[in-house]
């Protein structure tokens, strides 16, 4: 396994991680419960490292597909500077899990309000990962893109496809 292994598996983390943590933090909210609360924060707190993780193995990545035919730079590109906004939000949102995580121990009276900003956090993190994922998404898969490889003349006849060679 290399980093562009460890690129692609890792980014898929944070677009659920952020997610269920949020859905996890809401019923943890809603029931009251102290471990509900802290497994939503531990769970967001790991989805922010995996986002960390996620960019810091994205230059390797590039390095990979950057030569092979039909993946654009700008494509690239546009995936990079996003990636770069996310990360922000990422670290936001693993900051504030762990002061979730300090102040639901501590019992302080900060943690109803902890809680909401996190909440609030990993909403934003959501969005911004999905986005990011989506896009990263479209480097690679034609199937998103508008850079779908043309191999031939499709034609139907009948039930089957015929392909005409270039």
């Amino acid at each position: 396994m290399n980093l562009t292994h460890l690129h692609l598996m890792v980014t898929h983390l944070p677009i659920f991680g952020t997610v269920i943590g949020l859905i996890i933090l809401l019923y943890g909210r809603y029931t009251g419960s102290y471990h509900t609360k802290m497994a939503a924060y531990a769970l967001l707190l790991v989805a922010a490292i995996g986002c960390i993780i996620a960019f810091s193995t994205g230059e390797a990545a590039e390095e990979t597909v950057e030569n092979i035919q039909g993946i654009t730079k700008s494509t690239i590109e546009e995936h990079e500077e996003f990636a770069k906004i996310t990360l922000a939000s990422a670290i936001a949102l693993g900051v504030g899990a762990l002061a979730g995580i300090y102040l639901t121990w501590q019992k302080s009276k900060f943690t109803k309000a902890i809680s909401v900003i996190v909440l609030i956090l990993s909403l934003i993190c959501f969005g911004m990962t999905s986005w990011t994922g989506y896009l990263g998404g479209r480097i690679r898969h034609t199937e998103i893109s508008n850079t779908a490889f043309h191999i031939g003349n499709v034609q139907r006849t009948g039930q089957l496809l015929e392909f005409e060679r270039l």
